[in-house]
């Protein structure tokens, strides 16, 4: 297999590309934090009805940016004994989170699964 890089590993591992930060970086990101912070999240976790033996899944819905609702399936092992790490996975344009029984992987290693809608795409529109 060929591998294919623009610097050779020693370069890429110090790489430190010019960002230049727009000079309204800041105040755009506190406008957008207090605004984010003026809606209620509204989140509900409603249990879903599934064959699946040995993962628990919850529908999530909450607002998001704007006030608009996000979905997503929350995926838990059925046997835990305590609090969990979580991976937080987001689907992306151009798709959904799809079915729960498409999102196993990492329930099924002992993990809590987030996998979420971006607002407007997939499920959450409804």
């Amino acid at each position: 297999m060929t591998t294919h890089f623009d610097l050779p590993l020693d370069e890429l591992r110090i790489y430190r590309p010019d960002l230049p930060e727009p000079a309204d970086l800041r105040e755009f990101w506190q406008a957008t934090l207090d605004d984010a912070q003026a809606h209620d999240l509204d989140a509900t976790w409603t249990p879903y009805e599934s064959s699946l033996r040995t993962v628990e899944v919850f529908d999530v819905r909450f607002s998001g940016f704007g006030g608009q609702r996000v979905a997503a399936w929350l995926l838990l092992p059925r046997h835990r004994s305590g609090p969990l790490p979580c991976v937080v996975q987001y689907a992306g344009y151009g798709g959904g989170r799809g079915l729960p029984h498409e999102s196993l992987t990492w329930s099924a290693m002992g993990f809590a699964h987030l996998v979420m809608d971006i607002r407007g795409q997939g499920s959450s529109y409804r």
